[in-house]
């Protein structure tokens, strides 16, 4: 397992994920790296909020974590987003490690 990746720091319960969304996809799914960040694809539309929740959602769901333990930490209006997630750090870059290349 990776020991690092450019889209996680944070330490054990404080986990930041470092996310460029991609909303109004046809399917919610991670696709790889855009930079530094991982980008995620989420079906819902990017108003009122339902992309936002949608992504929180799905990346819970996707860790096996509950969903209150991913927030929106920075971001909330860009596609460029800081998810804080409380969570083990190592769980999160197990499940990030096979996206290291970009698409």
């Amino acid at each position: 397992m990776a020991t690092s990746h450019p889209a996680v720091s944070g330490k054990d319960g404080d986990v930041r994920l470092a996310v460029r969304a991609q909303p109004g996809a046809k399917v919610s799914q991670v696709l790889g790296l855009h930079g530094d960040r991982l980008k995620i694809a989420v079906q819902a539309p990017p108003v009122d909020g339902k992309a936002n929740a949608a992504l929180c959602a799905f990346v819970a769901a996707w860790l096996g974590v509950g969903k209150r333990a991913v927030v929106v930490g920075a971001g909330e209006t860009s596609r460029d987003k800081r998810l804080d997630i409380a969570a083990d750090l190592a769980l999160v870059l197990a499940k990030v490690a096979p996206h290291s290349a970009p698409p």
